[in-house]
């Protein structure tokens, strides 16, 4: 890999390796209780930022670190899909929303701003204007309701080969 596609700055601690490595900070960040799927590959966790309209949307990460899309090798891509697919529809079950949406970042200049690869999962809703809105911080008392929900479904629906 050329170093012109990586961006993370020396000394960068990735928020996302805590998450994987169990390792929790007293703040507003992502807590345990917030995974809603984990295998080898990867972990799909409620996020900390929420957007007004779209509340209880999922990043899917790679449990090893890569950067961006440039580093991802397969394997991760595919798991990243299928936890991403698995959690669409537990979205769709436990949620009651409309529709669904997966974005993804990739360098300064595509918005990336946590240097690890992630996909976003979010609810979608009939003019929930996600793009026209901006996100904020939780609290994180307000997570486990929504992951809950999607750990519960997961459980109880996902092949055992997903689990």
């Amino acid at each position: 890999m050329t170093a012109s596609f990586l961006h993370k700055p020396e000394g960068y601690e990735c928020p996302f390796c805590r998450v994987v490595s169990g390792i929790e900070r007293p703040n507003q960040g992502t807590k345990q209780r917030d995974i809603v799927y984990r295998n080898e590959y990867v972990t799909a966790f409620i996020a900390s930022k929420w957007w007004p309209n779209n509340k209880g949307h999922v990043l899917v990460v790679p449990n090893q670190h890569f950067e961006n899309i440039f580093e991802l090798p397969m394997d991760y891509a595919a798991e990243i899909h299928r936890a991403a697919q698995l959690t669409a529809f537990a979205m769709k079950s436990t949620y009651g929303c409309d529709g669904i949406s997966t974005r993804q970042h990739n360098e300064p200049a595509g918005n990336q701003d946590v240097w690890h690869y992630h996909l976003h999962v979010y609810p979608r809703y009939v003019n929930d204007q996600l793009y026209l809105t901006k996100g904020f911080q939780t609290d994180p008392d307000e997570r486990p309701f929504y992951a809950e929900k999607l750990r519960s479904w997961i459980k109880e629906n996902a092949r055992p080969e997903t689990r």
